[in-house]
């Protein structure tokens, strides 16, 4: 992962001038293709998010099993950073945002944590894999209580999407964010790719805000609009 935050002017006056119904602005990076760098877009922009903050912002991964984020903050993906801290239970007092498969006695809700990235005013989010039992699966469920708890207590909502071509978590929560950028390799991915991810966003209740151009010269560029 690489820290875009210097590429990412653009867009967060774009991002910053959403207007959500009610409480944090949510805001979901995806791409159509593996590789493309969401994730380093994701974090970056988090990061951002924080330090305008007056509460927190918080990034949240929906690869649950990967916890890809997570793991890039502890590793210190930004200079001058310090690693996550200590875990908070992210149930936000509501059914949790995943299922398991099958179905686990006891209870599921404390499998997801947050984390305070010390020195910021961001937390990000960890499933506790490790506590899986054997032949259990996670996925995702639409929750919105859930996202509404979350809107209430904090400012800005980041969320790290899988691409779309190996999971089909960006679709299902579409519809609860503000805004959706594409993250697109410049040098690859195909402007009738670009376009069926928009088509298949957009017809699950998102919208897409921009594409970001990932890996243009080794930086990223916000190309605003990709349709009409």
């Amino acid at each position: 992962m690489r820290d875009l935050r210097p590429d990412l002017a653009t867009l967060w006056r774009v991002a910053s001038r959403l207007r959500p119904q009610q409480g944090a602005r949510t805001v979901m990076f995806v791409a159509a293709r593996s590789g493309e760098g969401t994730s380093s877009m994701a974090a970056s922009f988090a990061l951002m998010a924080a330090e305008h903050a007056e509460r927190t912002a918080w990034l949240v991964d929906l690869e649950l099993t990967r916890n890809a984020a997570y793991d890039a903050f502890d590793r210190g993906f930004a200079t001058g950073l310090a690693q996550p801290g200590r875990a908070y239970d992210a149930a936000l007092g509501c059914a949790p945002m995943y299922e398991l498969i099958p179905a686990a006695q006891g209870g599921t809700s404390k499998l997801l944590t947050a984390h305070p990235v010390n020195g910021t005013r961001l937390l990000v989010t960890r499933f506790r894999t490790e506590r899986l039992a054997r032949g259990h699966t996670v996925r995702l469920r639409s929750q919105p209580a859930w996202w509404q708890a979350l809107r209430r207590s904090t400012d800005w909502i980041i969320v790290d999407a899988p691409a779309l071509d190996r999971s089909d978590a960006a679709l299902g929560v579409a519809n609860e964010a503000d805004g959706v950028v594409l993250v697109v390799q410049a040098e690859s991915t195909n402007a009738e790719e670009v376009g069926e991810a928009q088509l298949a966003i957009e017809s699950r209740g998102g919208c897409v805000i921009g594409v970001v151009l990932n890996r243009m010269r080794a930086d990223a560029r916000f190309a605003g609009r990709i349709a009409s």
